[in-house]
């Protein structure tokens, strides 16, 4: 799901409950401070203001307005559903750390609620977002797939857990290119058997993933490299009956003809 295909779907959400509400008028909406500073003010008037402020892309002010709904009736039926869209708002902005926040908030208070497995796929989708290139600190990318893990576990007939799915195979891949590259930071260096170790956790831990092929050649490398071609020559088997006619397995053979030669 794309930010566009959610923002749509979380605010189809919340049109019953705008129904027969009156916008701001005036200068009510004209700017952040008028909007967001503490002002009492009916629930079906406030609620509208963060509506219309989420409607026209102005998200951090749509938050606030949100944030006050919850302070200012939070006995209401619409608090619950301010908390949903205060977190939504905040993750449009970019704001994830307090999308994060509100979504974790809104299950704290409402577990059971039919909308949780939308919380949990939003702070998944917080995680997800934030994923950094293989060559920096995976922390936030284990985040995401632990977080899209539980949204599959939790509610594997919503709406959200094919999604789920399919980027939790996307973030392994992800974490799969995290150790080929220390993998091969390492081969550059002549560790092999620190090599070794990178590469067997792609081939134990990320095996549908598509780094494998290559993990199983340097691998197959790295055991030439430690004087134990047998267990080279059973790597490039494994790589020669999952992986034929791909140049990591032309390769890997190469590697272990030209050992037999010397």
């Amino acid at each position: 799901m794309t930010k566009h295909m959610i923002k749509w779907a979380v605010i189809g959400l919340s049109a019953t409950m705008l129904s027969g509400c009156a916008l701001l008028g005036g200068g009510g909406s004209s700017g952040r401070g008028t909007d967001t500073r503490y002002v009492a003010r009916d629930v079906d008037t406030l609620y509208s203001a963060a509506k219309e402020r989420l409607d026209r892309g102005q998200y951090k002010i749509a938050a606030a307005l949100f944030d006050e709904v919850e302070r200012q009736h939070p006995y209401s039926p619409w608090a619950r559903r301010a908390q949903q869209m205060s977190a939504f708002s905040y993750y449009l902005a970019n704001d994830y750390n307090k999308a994060i926040e509100s979504s974790r908030r809104f299950l704290s208070i409402h577990p059971g609620n039919e909308d949780a497995p939308y919380a949990y796929y939003l702070i998944a989708l917080c995680y997800y977002e934030q994923m950094s290139d293989v060559t920096r600190d995976q922390k936030i990318t284990e985040q995401a797939l632990a977080s899209l893990g539980e949204v599959a576990r939790r509610y594997p007939n919503s709406r959200y857990a094919a999604d789920a799915k399919l980027k939790m195979d996307l973030v392994n891949d992800h974490l799969a290119g995290k150790e080929m590259e220390i993998g091969r930071f390492y081969q550059r260096r002549g560790k092999w058997l620190a090599a070794t170790i990178r590469f067997r956790t792609v081939i134990e831990k990320y095996q549908t993933t598509t780094h494998t092929p290559e993990a199983l050649m340097r691998l197959t490398e790295s055991y030439l490299a430690l004087g134990v071609p047998v267990e080279a020559k059973k790597t490039a088997a494994v790589l020669g009956a999952n992986y034929p006619g791909t140049k990591w397995y032309e390769r890997a053979y190469d590697l272990v003809n030209k050992h037999d030669a010397t």
